[in-house]
């Protein structure tokens, strides 16, 4: 049965609180599962074992950054299509990926697909309408 006078509130204000002068409870166990140390003491755990401990490695090219695709497979574009065709560049898609089956015979605007989605759209009776690629002329 827990008391009012337990041993840390009756020696607050001690300045060892009863644990003496030089042992200061040490050696009384700490939270476990702490990554303290890891600049310090425990430096050669980080070097040795845990290499990717200080997250980011690497480099990042800025041109990537801007090639992130918006993609949309096919087993999503039954729900989206209300008619017989749909724009997926109006709806901010940038490819049309393959993954699923296409029911409808649908007409599909995309800037970019995939072969299989190619395929299966088709295979259905669809029709899938890319921009075309822009062939450079050269003026001699």
């Amino acid at each position: 049965m827990p008391h009012k006078l337990r041993k840390i509130r009756k020696f607050r204000g001690s300045r060892t609180q009863g644990y003496g002068r030089i042992g200061q409870h040490r050696d009384s166990g700490s939270k476990g599962n702490r990554k303290v140390g890891r600049h310090k003491h425990l430096w050669s755990k980080v070097v040795t074992s845990d290499k990717s401990y200080f997250g980011k490695s690497g480099f990042t090219s800025p041109q990537s950054k801007h090639r992130i695709e918006n993609t949309i497979n096919l087993h999503k574009l039954d729900q989206l299509a209300a008619g017989s065709s749909i724009n997926l560049t109006e709806l901010g898609y940038t490819k049309l990926l393959g993954t699923g089956k296409i029911t409808k015979a649908l007409t599909i605007q995309v800037p970019a697909a995939s072969k299989s989605a190619q395929q299966k759209i088709e295979a259905a009776g669809g029709k899938l309408v890319l921009p075309e690629a822009e062939v450079e002329v050269s003026e001699e």
